[in-house]
């Protein structure tokens, strides 16, 4: 009897639930990668080097509290919280005129995934060896080409494990959104139980999708983080300190036992 209620949840109400599943990773997915760049700006803006000119130097410091403000504001206040806040805010400003519900899940995620992401950001930056920038820069690379070229691809590579882990969490955080009337998943489920009345049999089949959404994506990020790491049995071919006839035998030898 039980079963047969989840089944048919499924049968009458599937293409809600697909709408809500869409909406849900859509969000996640566009939020998640805008933080990123949105991190990745304010992680190259706060690691340059202060300015000896006096008034960029003033400007670069009223620039790095206004950085670290809206980091701290958004890492420290509740996700459900700055929703209300910029959608009800914006519609203050406007004579009531609310923004698209869609478009205000987009930039609420977005703006709360960068001030994560900006932090993860420093860190993978911080990783990198201090030697690589003096490297760069030794051979006449400007600041931003260094980050560019040598540490954001280093950078990136390091933070991947927490940008997957931001992805999975901004899944789950979407269900917040039902408080402006996004229509998400848990949005969905909502209305589900408003015409069923089956309230536990709604809600656990929503929670087993998204452990089935979070879990899926977890097992694909690690499968990309695997691949990056490359083969684990390569073989260094010589050293920089070989000299050409020591490496013609070290080669000569390797093919010989093969």
């Amino acid at each position: 009897m039980f079963f047969e209620r989840i089944g048919s949840i499924l049968q009458n109400y599937y293409p809600h639930i697909l709408r809500g599943v869409g909406y849900t990773m859509l969000v996640a997915l566009v939020g998640t990668l805008v933080g990123l760049v949105i991190g990745l700006l304010i992680g190259v803006f706060r690691t340059i080097p202060t300015p000896r000119n006096k008034a960029l130097k003033v400007c670069k410091k009223i620039a790095d509290g206004i950085l670290s403000a809206y980091v701290e504001i958004f890492r420290c206040t509740p996700m459900m919280v700055q929703a209300m806040v910029i959608f009800w805010g914006f519609a203050l400003l406007n004579d009531g005129r609310t923004l698209d519900v869609t478009f205000s899940a987009l930039v609420i995620v977005s703006i709360n995934t960068g001030a994560y992401m900006a932090e993860i950001v420093r860190g993978g930056i911080i990783s990198i060896d201090n030697g690589q920038f003096e490297g760069a820069h030794a051979i006449g690379m400007s600041h931003t080409k260094t980050m560019l070229y040598v540490v954001i691809p280093q950078a990136l590579r390091n933070i991947l494990p927490s940008v997957s882990n931001e992805f999975v969490i901004n899944i789950k955080d979407t269900s917040v959104l039902n408080v402006i009337g996004f229509m998400e998943l848990f949005f969905q489920a909502k209305d589900i139980v408003r015409s069923n009345y089956l309230t536990f049999e709604t809600y656990l089949l929503v929670a087993a999708i998204y452990f089935v959404l979070t879990y899926s994506i977890t097992l694909l990020l690690r499968f990309v983080e695997k691949k990056m790491d490359g083969k684990k049995d390569y073989q260094v071919q010589g050293s920089q300190n070989m000299d050409a006839e020591s490496y013609a035998i070290e080669e000569g030898g390797r093919r010989h036992d093969q």
